[in-house]
């Protein structure tokens, strides 16, 4: 028969009853909304660490292409023009400083595939023989951007496409060229009197949200300039109707942008939280905030003659 010990005052297991622990419905309450709030918090430093590491790998991106444009610099006396348009002595039309710097960026054999493509076709769009259209380049593809990490189909003109997250900066907007990458530019760092340190020479943008702009191989961007595919302006313009619909005119200033706005292509962001990162001349990268969006025309231009208090 089984019996209550009464020196230590327990319960023999079987007794007829005795009384199982067990919690109480507040108790139970109580843990789960505990749990909740311990998974809650360790959810958000997770995605904190991950943003933290994406902006890391993304400047680091942008530090290895700072390096292979003063690289550029040194061996061709000027820096890769910002868009190349379309002559008959033009080896490489509709190309731009992403293509130009390939060589620089340990992709000597992806060069090699386009200037050969090249000489097939001058069409870049033709795919083949220019299948560097659709390959990837990781160093032009920030990890925060996971449509850039393969090529994807343009919705407008249904070519397979891959994409660049860094545009380099043109200046105010496509018509005036008073930055570093321009069309046809050959801007050359003495000519950069505002000083290498205090000019930006490429920032943040995803690919458009059709797809059609931020191409890194080759883009003809709004009416051939090559603004919103390789380059673009500080307070760029919407050309229309090359982006018709809701999209005004512009100007369109730096600021926090959408995936799914369209008319987000026409200005400078990123999908890290609070601002995006910068390559300037001297080959520095900073985050800017996007108040800085007051300054950007000074810091855009590479002879402007302005007095910046820089935000870094």
């Amino acid at each position: 028969m089984l019996i209550l010990n009464e020196d230590n005052a327990r319960f023999i297991p079987g007794q007829r009853g005795a009384r199982r622990p067990s919690f109480t419905l507040i108790e139970l309450l109580v843990v789960v909304a505990l749990m909740s709030v311990l998974m809650g918090l360790l959810l958000s430093a997770v995605q904190q660490t991950r943003a933290a590491a994406a902006r890391v790998k993304c400047q680091n991106n942008l530090k290895q292409i700072g390096l292979a444009f003063h690289m550029y610099h040194d061996t061709q006396g000027s820096l890769p023009p910002g868009h190349r348009s379309l002559t008959a002595t033009q080896p490489m039309p509709w190309s731009g400083w992403t293509l130009s710097l390939l060589p620089n960026l340990e992709q000597a054999a992806l060069f090699a595939n386009a200037q050969a493509a090249y000489r097939q076709n001058r069409n870049p769009f033709l795919n083949p023989p220019h299948t560097g259209l659709a390959t990837v380049v990781p160093v032009y593809v920030c990890p925060s951007d996971a449509r850039a990490a393969s090529a994807q189909q343009a919705r407008v003109s249904g070519i397979l496409a891959a994409f660049t997250d860094y545009l380099g900066v043109s200046g105010k907007n496509y018509a005036t060229k008073d930055g570093v990458l321009f069309e046809d530019s050959q801007v050359r760092f003495a000519d950069i009197i505002d000083g290498l340190s205090n000019t930006l020479m490429a920032g943040e943008r995803p690919a458009s949200t059709d797809f059609q702009y931020g191409w890194w191989y080759a883009g003809i961007g709004q009416r051939f300039t090559g603004s919103a595919d390789m380059i673009l302006g500080v307070q760029e313009v919407n050309l229309l109707p090359v982006v018709p619909g809701s999209c005004g005119p512009g100007a369109y200033s730096y600021g926090p942008g959408r995936i799914s706005n369209q008319c987000d292509v026409f200005h400078f962001w990123s999908l890290h939280p609070g601002g995006a990162n910068f390559l300037f001349v001297d080959g520095s990268v900073h985050f800017l905030p996007y108040p800085a969006a007051t300054i950007m025309p000074a810091l855009a231009s590479r002879a402007g003659g302005e007095t910046v208090d820089l935000p870094f």
